[in-house]
């Protein structure tokens, strides 16, 4: 629609999204690059065959199903993230972040689909349109992170967008 309606264009589009937020980030990252500049993709679900396989994400079966149920299965492949990376392609720059303690959502999701981006894009080792891994030390899901902490991510995520959109200070 902001495309569509002139609001803005493709390179001065950014999306950010955490937690579930960056499942749906990782969901637009692989089924429509193509309308971004820029992603933040930040303590992501994005492995949807294998979540239920790490820390407490079991518990979560009954909201999005088990890849060990079949019929599951083929509806969890066709949106999973991870599983959906087409070699080749190019991607918008992509900041993943994550933090070494999470218990809720495995670090994993990041660093695998970083890694996988990183080796299949298009633009997997690009200087203008990079994709990034930010692991922060010491620190979980994102409740109780230190004030300074919170600076140093929102200093580190406004840099990336602004620096891809073209902001200048």
């Amino acid at each position: 629609y902001l495309i569509s309606e002139k609001y803005t264009d493709k390179d001065h589009l950014a999306i950010q999204g955490g937690s579930n937020g960056g499942l749906l980030m990782g969901a637009m990252i692989t089924q429509r690059p193509d309308l971004f500049r820029a992603v933040v993709c930040a303590v992501p679900l994005l492995d949807m065959l294998r979540y239920q396989n790490f820390q407490i994400a079991k518990l979560w079966i009954p909201e999005y199903g088990s890849a060990e149920d079949p019929k599951q299965f083929d509806w969890l492949y066709a949106y999973s993230p991870y599983h959906h990376v087409k070699a080749g392609a190019e991607y918008p720059a992509i900041l993943f972040m994550t933090a070494d303690t999470d218990t809720r959502v495995d670090p994993m999701h990041a660093k695998k689909m970083a890694a996988l981006m990183q080796a299949e894009a298009k633009n997997g080792a690009s200087k203008e349109r990079p994709i990034l891994l930010r692991i922060e030390t010491k620190a979980g899901h994102g409740a109780g992170k230190p004030v300074t902490k919170q600076i140093e991510e929102g200093t580190d995520t406004y840099s990336f967008l602004f620096w891809q959109l073209g902001v200048k200070p």
